[in-house]
């Protein structure tokens, strides 16, 4: 395949753009993790799940962002994941230069802040940990962070709330 054809396979930036407000995902997970030094680990990632027969789409997809790995999501459906601050540095500068334009795109603000947090380890401190974990309770479907609920985070609100 020359150059020229795959040029024409990979899909516009607009095009990418369109089909993430659709059908793409930006979601920032907070996992206990006994081993992490507050307990804690920020998990974002970007995704794009598929049926297996469009799985296709998501290979042009990755190629034109540079960066994700296709993996099985669930029965006949895969997914292009992204993780990692490096790539998903790329995912936050490819959607600034090419703004989504539904409600998808305050999630992505939201996303974008939370990546910008940890890339000034903000993340590494408890202070930093509530403020993403409020951060990421307000996209998608709002729901409540275990780190929100858990006990330990409960008593240092209310210490807060003391002063």
């Amino acid at each position: 395949m020359s150059d020229a054809d795959n040029q024409q396979e990979r899909p516009s930036v607009e095009w990418i753009s369109g089909f993430v407000d659709g059908e793409g995902c930006f979601h920032v997970a907070l996992n206990k993790q006994p081993n992490m030094s507050l307990g804690w680990q920020v998990l974002p990632e970007f995704r794009i799940v598929q049926h297996k027969r469009d799985e296709q789409i998501l290979h042009r997809i990755r190629d034109t962002l540079g960066c994700g790995r296709i993996v099985i999501n669930h029965g006949d459906r895969l997914e292009l994941r992204v993780r990692g601050m490096e790539n998903l540095t790329k995912i936050v500068k490819f959607f600034q230069q090419h703004p989504l334009q539904t409600s998808k795109k305050r999630n992505f603000e939201i996303f974008a802040k939370i990546i910008s947090l940890m890339q000034e380890k903000k993340h590494l401190s408890e202070e930093g940990m509530q403020l993403i974990a409020n951060l990421a309770s307000q996209m998608n479907r709002q729901t409540i962070s275990a780190y929100l609920e858990s006990s330990e985070t409960i008593r240092q609100n209310a210490l807060c709330a003391k002063i």
